[in-house]
């Protein structure tokens, strides 16, 4: 029973000995670390001051206080897009609309480029009027610097036609089916190139009023030939029921007797 406590007691200061320098060792390491620091939030105090952020301060254990919102205009509502048509001619320049009500503009590219080419809406026959017989040639302007317009027509050897910046339309002469039209936007910097989008080859519409008439006139047309020659089919036919009925009625019925005379 002794010799079990010597024992004991010896295991005990062989691990008392033996964890003696892994404490050691442990606090000289806790002792040689940086001291804990946590990141400082540095807040805007103002969009137009030059001073962008507070002095730091790494012993400064403070707590930040919050300071007022910086306002800006989106804070007082959604910003919008202005009440810009390029397809319609004679309106107020975006640029002045956003001076204006401070809208936002379509991207445009700058006056030192040639400009975009147009889109051409429509080309369309003028039938009533003073410029009945010619073809009104419409289009959108481009996202870019325009001065002024021309419509070309490919293959003619007279001089393009010019319409001002604020124009989207314009009249041509004649044209017949197959004439291609091209609308140029022309700025300082020169003039677009031709695209699919803005040029056309003219095919003039089939009215459907004149369709309409004809269909008219070839219907009577055609039912009143049909009459005439029903009519004409039973005259003949009537003609003949008579002419037969004439030619029994003048032979007459025959007589026969059966007395002889003596």
């Amino acid at each position: 029973m002794t010799s079990l406590c010597w024992n004991l007691a010896a295991l005990l200061l062989f691990l008392n000995a033996s964890l003696l320098p892994i404490s050691h060792l442990l606090t000289q390491a806790a002792s040689t670390l940086p001291p804990v620091t946590r990141p400082r939030i540095l807040f805007l105090t103002d969009v137009d001051s030059d001073d962008s952020y507070d002095e730091y301060d790494e012993n400064d254990n403070s707590t930040p206080k919050a300071l007022p919102s910086v306002k800006t205009s989106l804070s007082h509502g959604k910003l919008q897009l202005c009440q810009y048509n390029p397809c319609l001619e004679n309106q107020e320049p975006c640029a002045q609309l956003s001076g204006k009500t401070g809208c936002l503009c379509p991207g445009v590219s700058g006056a030192d480029m040639p400009p975009h080419a147009p889109i051409i809406n429509m080309l369309r026959p003028v039938t009533y009027g003073e410029d009945s017989g010619k073809v009104e040639v419409q289009w959108c302007a481009p996202s870019s610097v325009v001065s002024e317009y021309r419509v070309v027509l490919q293959g003619s050897e007279g001089e393009p036609l010019e319409f001002q910046a604020t124009r989207r339309s314009g009249l041509v002469g004649f044209l017949a089916a197959g004439d291609r039209v091209c609308v140029e936007a022309v700025n300082a910097a020169g003039h677009s190139t031709p695209s699919d989008f803005s040029c056309r080859r003219y095919n003039p519409p089939n009215s459907s009023d004149h369709q309409l008439l004809w269909g008219i006139v070839g219907g009577g047309v055609t039912l009143l030939l049909l009459l005439i020659i029903t009519t004409v089919i039973l005259k003949k036919y009537q003609l003949c029921q008579n002419a037969k009925g004439d030619s029994t009625d003048g032979l007459g019925k025959p007589s026969y007797s059966t007395e002889r005379n003596l």
